[in-house]
């Protein structure tokens, strides 16, 4: 079900992650990768914002004019499992409900590339998800991105913290690029339509 929210307000949409160039082609840093390519499309660059521990862009999705939605793209500075204080400085700085909060995030018990949009719900073990909630509650809207449990007997610390595979990297593009399209569409479209376009 949609949440009713303040047309004027903007949308914080948050790319999950860990900063630095060990961990930007790891499977958990799905949302920075997302958050990367919205941020090429409206064509912004990431820089510091403030006091927050964070990256942002500011500018507007969609078409010109009343359709459009002015966002805040967002990538904390932190590590995953404190996210939570950077992205509630932001709301704050922001003024942003927290319905119009999005983060995208890996998540583990979908199949690589299987996408599923949600508002609200429990954090499945997930660091940087837990410490957003613990923060400002759960009902923000979330673009998991599916990348599979872990092979074997390999720990999901360990799973989540390496590279895509080289077979996952032939595909990651498109499916990276879906991903921002879906978080686009949840902006723009509300979060029904865009699950009935995204959930697949």
């Amino acid at each position: 079900m949609d949440v009713t929210t303040d047309a004027n307000a903007p949308w914080l949409i948050v790319g999950l992650g860990n900063p630095g160039p060990e961990y930007a082609m790891n499977r958990h840093n799905v949302g920075f990768m997302v958050a990367d390519l919205l941020a090429e499309r409206i064509g912004g660059r990431f820089k510091r914002a403030g006091k927050a521990q964070a990256q942002v862009v500011e500018g507007r999705l969609g078409p010109p004019g009343t359709g459009s939605r002015r966002v805040v793209l967002a990538k904390p500075m932190s590590f995953m499992n404190v996210s939570g204080g950077p992205v509630n400085a932001l709301r704050d700085f922001y003024k942003v409900p927290v319905a119009n909060i999005v983060a995208v995030h890996d998540e583990l018990d979908i199949d690589y590339g299987v996408l599923r949009l949600k508002l609200g719900g429990g954090d499945n073990g997930h660091n940087g998800l837990k410490s957003m909630t613990k923060v400002m509650g759960a009902d923000y809207h979330r673009v998991r991105f599916g990348i599979g449990r872990p092979p074997g007997r390999m720990q999901v610390a360990d799973f989540v913290l390496k590279d895509f595979s080289s077979a996952e990297r032939k595909e990651l593009d498109y499916f990276v690029d879906r991903a921002a399209d879906a978080a686009a569409a949840l902006v723009l479209e509300g979060l029904e339509r865009a699950q009935s376009t995204y959930n697949s």
